[in-house]
């Protein structure tokens, strides 16, 4: 029998061997991946090469990166999204809401990876999670369900705070996001209001006008990071509290959310599949890992004592 077994385990090594020769031979050129960012795509890149060489992809030889990025400028996507398609990528990757909007519109034949989606089936990407039922499919966020509990950590650093600012841009899953916002402030007591930075250009006007609304706080919700953002909130002594995680490394003071690497690095699982022959109705996953991280280098800039009770919440601190 344990004969039989070893001879069956050869057998059925040897035909992958096989077939996988036959794969490659059959394929004369690289695969061709598309990449369309929201915001800037530096570091999300280099989070994909990490992952897919981990994979045993070589850049240059098995597949080739199309980045497009739009910096924050959401009116460039389509244009973007445009130059892509006639590229004829094997797959397109599109960083969030903004992005992935404008690569359903512009095909509906090329996989889409979402990564991340804040609303996927709000936003009519998929029919479901179990099942998405088109030609897109990737990682939720899970934004709107961590928007009360960072509030209630909000209400922890500062006990005594009486109104907030809720800081947007033009994507079209802010309105939403900021009802949750200023609906969960109000359960524990405190006012909450809306502010509209469209482009990366208005941020500063924004928190201008949070600071003459008499704003003591400001809750940034989920976008690409606009890099300038910490400082402008530093320059303008306005305490920050942000959903991306990236942003407490940027200089923010604090910020709870997704494991961010760890969704792209999810999102690169989907391409390995999609590129051995998997179609693009693969269930759409959620994140299982989340980070509080305080930045006590900006709290000491802004004079802030950090309770002993919040730093024992923090998954990680930059001191």
């Amino acid at each position: 029998m344990a004969r039989s077994v070893t001879r069956r385990a050869l057998l059925t090594t040897a035909s992958l061997v096989a077939f996988d020769a036959v794969v490659h031979a059959e394929r004369s050129q690289p695969w061709r991946v598309g990449l369309v960012t929201s915001g800037q795509g530096d570091r999300i890149i280099g989070w994909f090469r990490e992952a897919l060489e981990a994979k045993g992809y070589r850049e240059g030889k098995d597949l080739v990166f199309e980045l497009r990025e739009a910096k924050g400028h959401y009116a460039l996507l389509p244009h973007l999204v445009e130059e892509l398609v006639a590229l004829k990528p094997d797959i397109i990757i599109a960083e969030a809401t903004p992005a992935i909007a404008a690569a359903q519109r512009a095909t509906s034949t090329i996989p889409i990876i979402m990564a991340p989606s804040i609303d996927p089936i709000g936003s009519g990407f998929v029919r479901s999670f179990a099942k998405p039922g088109g030609n897109i499919t990737g990682v939720a966020n899970m934004f709107g369900d961590l928007t009360a509990k960072t509030l209630d950590i909000i209400r922890l650093l500062f006990p005594k705070v009486r109104k907030i600012g809720v800081l947007t841009s033009n994507n079209p899953t802010h309105p939403a996001l900021a009802d949750v916002a200023v609906r969960s402030a109000d359960v524990i007591g405190i006012s909450a209001q809306r502010f509209v930075a469209p482009n990366p250009e208005d941020v500063e006007k924004a928190f201008a006008d949070m600071q003459a609304a008499e704003c003591e706080i400001v809750y940034v919700l989920a976008d690409p990071p606009r890099r300038s953002l910490p400082s402008i909130a530093l320059k303008y002594r306005l305490p920050t509290v942000y959903q991306v995680t990236n942003y407490p490394d940027l200089g923010g003071l604090m910020a709870y959310g997704p494991d961010i690497k760890a969704l792209f690095v999810l999102a690169a699982d989907y391409v390995d599949r999609i590129l051995k022959g998997a179609n693009a109705d693969l269930p759409v996953e959620q994140p299982t890992k989340f980070q509080f991280v305080i930045n006590l280098q900006t709290a000491k800039a802004l004079h802030l004592a950090v309770p002993e009770q919040v730093l024992l919440l923090a998954d990680r601190v930059i001191e």
